[in-house]
C-alpha cells in the first residue's frame, strides 16, 4: 500500500468523517454550487440563424463538475436556483439522472432559469450567447449558504462565473471562501473567466482576490494572459504562492500543479495533455477539474491527479455536449486516455506513480483545520 493510500484510508475511517459516513448519513461528500442553465444546440452543424431544429441540453461549468464526480463514484450535490419553469425542471431531472444530489436546489417563481444559445464550430470556433441577466440564480446570496450542507461536506467547488453575476453572488462566494477554514471544509476554485459577463479591469482583481483564498485553483494559462497579465504558468504561481494546490493548465500543451503542503514544502509537477482529436473545447476544462478533484480526493499522487484530469478532458473533447457521460467506466492512465475520446476501456488510477511523500489527501484535509 503506497502513503497516499494510507493516508486516504485512515482519512476515510476517521469517526465523523464526512468521506466515510456521508453517503450512509446522507451527507455529500463535495458541494457545488453556481448557476445551471438551459442550453439550446443546433440538432446539425450549421449557425444558429439558419438552423431549423434545436436540442434542449443543459449546462453550468459547476454542475458539469458535479455530474463527473457523480459518475466517478462520489456523493456530490449540486446548490443553486432555478425558476419554476420547463428549464428548471429539466435541469433538476438530468442531474438526478445523472446520480447528482439535487435536495438543496431551490425553485422560485419570481425569476426564471437562466438559457443560453450554443453554436457549433462552423468555421471560425463556437460561440455563446447568454440570456441570463436577472435569472433566478443571479439572485444567489450570503443567506443561501446557511441551508446547504457546506460544513459537512469535505470539498466545495464553485467557479469564477458565480462572483460575475450579481453582487449578491459575489458576496456569496467570498463569504464560502472566508469561512470554509472554520467549518474544516476545503474549497475548489476554476477561475472561469467570461468576457461576456464583466470587463477585465473587474473581473481581474476581483478573481485574484477570491483565487488567494481557495484550497485548490484551477486555471487556464490563455485567461491567466487576458485578466492578469501571466506569460508562464511560474507567473501564476507568483500571484498566487499561497495557494495550497495551484492548478496551471496550457491547453494542448500540459498541465502544472504548484503544491504547498502543511510543512512548508512546495513541490511542482507538469504532466503533458494528451493527443486527441477535438469536437469541440466547451467542458474540458469541468472535466479536468472533476478528474483532477477525484484523484485528490483519493489521495492519489500529483502525476496521477493530473493524468485523471487530462484523461477525463480529452473525453470531454470528443463531443458537443457540456457534459459527456461514460468516462467514469475509462482510464485515468496516459496510454488509455489517448485512445479515450473513442471510448478504449481501462481501469481507472494506473498511471504512473512516482510521487513518494506522505497523502495529499491527508495533506488537504489538514490545511483547513
Amino acid at each position: 500500500m503506497t502513503d497516499e493510500q494510507a493516508g486516504a484510508q485512515a482519512l476515510q475511517e476517521e469517526p465523523g468523517n464526512p468521506v466515510a459516513s456521508g453517503a450512509d448519513q446522507g451527507e455529500p461528500q463535495v458541494v457545488c454550487f453556481g448557476e445551471t442553465m438551459g442550453m439550446f444546440t443546433p440538432t446539425s452543424t450549421t449557425s444558429l440563424d439558419i438552423a431549423e431544429g434545436f436540442h434542449l441540453g443543459v449546462g453550468g461549468a459547476e454542475s458539469n463538475v458535479a455530474a463527473h464526480l457523480a459518475e466517478l463514484g462520489h456523493h456530490v450535490a449540486w446548490a443553486g436556483n432555478v425558476g419554476q419553469d420547463p428549464i428548471g425542471t429539466k435541469i433538476i431531472s438530468t442531474l438526478d439522472c445523472g446520480g447528482v444530489d439535487t435536495r438543496w436546489v431551490n425553485r422560485t417563481a419570481v425569476s426564471p432559469t437562466g438559457l443560453y444559445l450554443k453554436e457549433p464550430d462552423t468555421g471560425t470556433g463556437a460561440h455563446v450567447f447568454y440570456y441570463r441577466a436577472g435569472s433566478a440564480a443571479s439572485e444567489l446570496g450570503v443567506a443561501d449558504a446557511g441551508a446547504w450542507p457546506l460544513q459537512s461536506a469535505h470539498l466545495i467547488h464553485t467557479s469564477g462565473i458565480t462572483p460575475s453575476l450579481s453582487p449578491s453572488c459575489s458576496a456569496l462566494v467570498e463569504h464560502v471562501l472566508d469561512h470554509a477554514a472554520e467549518w474544516g471544509t476545503s474549497v475548489s476554485f476554476d477561475v472561469n473567466y467570461r468576457s461576456k459577463l464583466w470587463p477585465v479591469s473587474v473581473a481581474g482583481p476581483r478573481l485574484r482576490e477570491l483565487a488567494g483564498k481557495a484550497t485548490v485553483v484551477l486555471v487556464g494559462l490563455d485567461e491567466a494572459a487576458i485578466i492578469w497579465g501571466c506569460v508562464t504558468s511560474d507567473d501564476v504561481r507568483t500571484l498566487l504562492p499561497d495557494v495550497p494546490y495551484l492548478v496551471v493548465k496550457d491547453g494542448a500543451v500540459d498541465a502544472t500543479e504548484y503544491a504547498l503542503l502543511p510543512d512548508d514544502t512546495r513541490r511542482t509537477t507538469v504532466v503533458p495533455a494528451h493527443k486527441v482529436e477535438v469536437v469541440e473545447p466547451v467542458g474540458a476544462g469541468d472535466a479536468f477539474a472533476a478528474g483532477y478533484l477525484s484523484a485528490l480526493m483519493n489521495g492519489e499522487s500529483s502525476e496521477v491527479r493530473l493524468n485523471h484530469g487530462h484523461s477525463l478532458a480529452a473525453w470531454a473533447l470528443g463531443s458537443r455536449e457540456d457534459f459527456r457521460p461514460g468516462h467514469g467506466l475509462f482510464a485515468a492512465t496516459p496510454a488509455a486516455a489517448a485512445g479515450s475520446g473513442a471510448g478504449s476501456p481501462a481501469a481507472v488510477g494506473n498511471a504512473p506513480d512516482t510521487h513518494d511523500s506522505h497523502s495529499d489527501l491527508t495533506d488537504l484535509r489538514r490545511l483547513t483545520v
